[in-house]
């Protein structure tokens, strides 16, 4: 059931958090695909240049990024000054 950002997300106890995306039944995000032999290599880069950009767009900026072939793992800092002045 879904639930409000707010249930998940306190300012107060931290303006860090760990995010983890990662592909299921084997499928690659980038790199070599072992077992298709296609290579995904190409998408890294677009991933990371598209979390450049989110990151001026939105209110956080990114600490950290590991981009393996079938996850990524994102720390972004909250910046609550700046989302205040969003409205």
């Amino acid at each position: 059931m879904p639930m409000a950002r707010s249930r998940y997300v306190s300012l107060e106890a931290t303006p860090y958090y760990h995010f983890i995306g990662r592909c299921v039944r084997r499928a690659f995000l980038w790199g070599k695909d072992h077992f298709s032999g296609r290579d995904f290599s190409h998408r890294k880069a677009w991933v990371v240049e598209r979390l450049a950009e989110l990151s001026e767009v939105f209110s956080m900026s990114v600490c950290a990024c590991a981009v393996m072939p079938n996850h990524y793992d994102l720390v972004p800092h909250v910046d609550r000054e700046s989302a205040k002045k969003m409205g």
